[in-house]
């Protein structure tokens, strides 16, 4: 042991610190060092989030922008590659639904589907999906499949 590796025993040093606001007699009484008035000093505040004091706060400084479609429809895109390894994996025949899509973690109940061409197919499939590009209908009826929407 020596200089450099002194510490305090364990539990010796872990004081809560002065308590406030409790009569003048401590030291912190009166405004238990909050200051002299302002929102600070009161009880119950929480300052809004982003408030800068009452400078303009940068959501507002910011000029808004862009365009946001209402009526967008959001699809999940799954490659056909991603069907054939379904195949490879031993997972699926030669029928492939939405059902199917859902139980091997490709798609959520709610998603709507969209096969898409990349990647390459070889097995045989009959696809159900709610939409397909051109190129992935071309591969699954180049495969001998079939391409069905629902």
């Amino acid at each position: 042991m020596n200089l450099s590796n002194l510490k305090p025993a364990d539990g010796a040093t872990n004081r809560a610190g002065k308590r406030v606001g409790r009569g003048q007699g401590s030291g912190k009484g009166g405004t238990a060092t909050r200051g002299h008035k302002g929102a600070k000093s009161r009880s119950g505040y929480s300052k809004k989030i982003g408030f800068e004091g009452g400078q303009m706060p940068l959501q507002r400084r910011v000029p808004k922008f862009g365009f946001t479609n209402i009526n967008r429809v959001e699809y999940k895109g799954i490659n056909v590659e991603k069907l054939q390894e379904l195949v490879d994996n031993k997972k699926v025949k030669d029928v492939i639904t939405f059902e199917t899509l859902v139980d091997n973690g490709l798609a959520k109940s709610k998603d709507l589907v969209k096969i898409l061409g990349g990647g390459e197919l070889k097995a045989s499939l009959k696809v159900s999906a709610h939409k397909f590009t051109a190129s992935a209908k071309a591969a699954i009826e180049a495969a001998g499949g079939e391409a069905i929407n629902l």
